[in-house]
């Protein structure tokens, strides 16, 4: 019963890490792309829209890798799955963003380009967050401020920025 509310609670934090991080890498890649020297120009009511969206696309995104209980993969997986999802949220919120979608209008250069940019913003954030710990510390059941001995992760490591535990409770398929 303890470890379902734990893992309800690190499945929560890991929806919330990961539409923040979408959000706030499609905000700075809009702005990015916004190519204006002056701070006064920048397009900051797209930016914030577009990355509003990105993060009900990459809540939806995720909770779609739920369902299809795709989610304990180990490290260079788990990093191209959230690549994928970083590009299509971005690319989904640029067609959001952009009010009546119409193919041949639509300015595909640049939701391609604030696409690319917030790909490589995760690859680095992935990248960056990698744990170099191959140990975690799990609580004993009924006493959380016990602990028994360091058992090992998945693989040491993961492209997420939560702890190493509250990361694996989240993923784990227990």
């Amino acid at each position: 019963m303890w470890f379902e509310k734990l893992r309800h609670n690190a499945v929560l934090l890991d929806f919330v890490e990961r539409a923040g991080w979408s959000a706030g890498q499609v905000f700075f890649a809009t702005l990015l792309a916004g190519g204006t020297t002056s701070v006064a120009h920048l397009p900051w009511k797209y930016a914030i829209t577009i990355s509003l969206s990105a993060a009900v696309a990459s809540v939806l995104l995720t909770g779609l890798q739920y369902l299809t209980k795709t989610t304990n993969l180990s490290f260079w997986p788990d990093v191209v799955v959230r690549l994928g999802k970083t590009f299509l949220a971005s690319l989904l919120a640029s067609i959001a963003a952009a009010g009546v979608f119409n193919v041949v209008e639509f300015d595909w250069t640049t939701a391609l380009n604030v696409a690319f940019v917030t790909t490589l913003t995760a690859l680095g954030k992935g990248l960056l967050a990698r744990s170099k710990d191959p140990l975690t510390v799990i609580p004993e059941a009924g006493n959380e401020s016990a602990t028994v001995p360091a058992q090992p992760a998945r693989n040491g490591s993961g492209p997420s920025t939560l702890s190493p535990v509250v990361y694996e409770r989240a993923i784990s398929r227990r």
